[in-house]
């Protein structure tokens, strides 16, 4: 007797990006960038920092100190121009410059009414992203915030903060079960890289369609709003 396979697609974990998928960016990245190139002697307006910049927009949505690593060399150098980017953009967020994406918050509360787990994961540091949280007062919004050092240390594009969001939360029974959203090209390879059944690009951020769905996106939206009617099509 043949085993009966269902064919039934259910997505009970949610993994959303934050700077510009949940939350609006707004150039914050790259002024704390700047402040922090500017601290190791990297002038605003010079040819290096053109350069480093460009390899910083190319690179959105990884892990920052992975991308200081890339851009300075030394482990001692990085660290320091993390720290530097970290504290600016810590700075930016308590003058007020950190808002949601319209309708965010709206789909979050809807997913999880729906039965679904939602995780909120960053390529920042975990005080940075406890200061975007607090700031917006989404401290209890999500059921569980990641960052890179949550998750062993690697950020995008590795899968491990997917994995590790299926991991601590138990809420999804496979990899196929879990939707992963964000805007940018790495966010898109963690996700296809996690195994996971939709792969959902927003246009709210850094990176454009093309870009989006070279990566691997399964659909891109023009915002993480769409999200909960997006994947109530693609379990229908």
């Amino acid at each position: 007797m043949s085993a009966v396979t269902s064919t039934t697609r259910r997505i009970s974990l949610v993994v959303l990006d934050m700077a510009g998928t949940t939350v609006a960016d707004d150039g914050l990245v790259e002024q704390a960038f700047a402040e922090a190139a500017q601290a190791l002697g990297v002038a605003s307006g010079s040819a290096r920092h053109a350069e480093q910049l460009a390899y910083v927009r190319a690179t959105m949505g990884e892990s920052k100190i992975s991308v200081f690593r890339h851009l300075f060399g030394d482990e001692e150098r990085a660290q320091a121009a993390n720290a530097e980017f970290e504290a600016a953009y810590g700075r930016l967020v308590d003058a007020g410059r950190c808002a949601p994406v319209p309708g965010a918050r709206r789909a979050v509360e809807r997913l999880r009414a729906e039965g679904r787990t939602v995780v909120l994961t960053t390529g920042f540091a975990r005080v940075t992203q406890d200061a975007i949280t607090a700031a917006l007062g989404w401290q209890d919004l999500a059921d569980l915030t990641l960052c890179p050092a949550d998750a062993g240390g690697r950020g995008r594009p590795y899968p491990d903060m997917v994995l590790a969001a299926l991991l601590r939360t138990r809420g999804a029974d496979a990899v196929t079960d879990v939707a992963v959203a964000g805007d940018t090209s790495y966010d898109m390879l963690s996700g296809r890289r996690a195994g996971a059944g939709l792969v959902a690009g927003v246009r709210t951020g850094a990176h454009d369609e093309a870009a989006l769905r070279a990566a691997g996106a399964h659909r891109v939206l023009p915002s993480v709003a769409e999200l909960p009617d997006a994947i109530a099509e693609y379990e229908s």
